[in-house]
């Protein structure tokens, strides 16, 4: 089975989590944010899983640009939101079959690789 990951390219965690799996020799998807946007059916399973908060990341110098601070948002603007502006997501988003994390899951990783 191939992991997906979803990140943007000078994104440190999403370099890491690049590099874990390269250097377990794993088959990786990557999808940098910039150049291709996840589709809110994509984003979706994440905010199932970990919530909006959990995938949002509100200390993002593009979250403050846009003065979202005070927003309140209802679940489906959010997800809009996150599709048109991947820079307010934690990265990276990474997907193993049914398995998700958000941001550095490196312990979640090796139990995923048994390595």
């Amino acid at each position: 089975m191939e992991i997906q990951i979803f990140g943007i390219k000078n994104s440190a965690d999403t370099r890491k989590a690049l590099r874990f799996f390269a250097e377990r020799r794993l088959k990786t998807h990557f999808v940098d944010l910039k150049e291709r946007p996840a589709s809110p059916g994509e984003l979706r399973r994440f905010v199932q899983r970990f919530g909006i908060e959990g995938i949002l990341d509100r200390s993002s110098r593009r979250f403050a640009d846009l003065g979202l601070g005070a927003a309140h948002l209802g679940e489906e603007r959010w997800l809009e939101k996150l599709a048109e502006e991947p820079l307010l997501l934690k990265v990276p988003l990474v997907r193993y079959g049914a398995q998700l994390t958000v941001g550095d899951g490196d312990q979640t990783w090796r139990q995923w690789t048994g390595r």
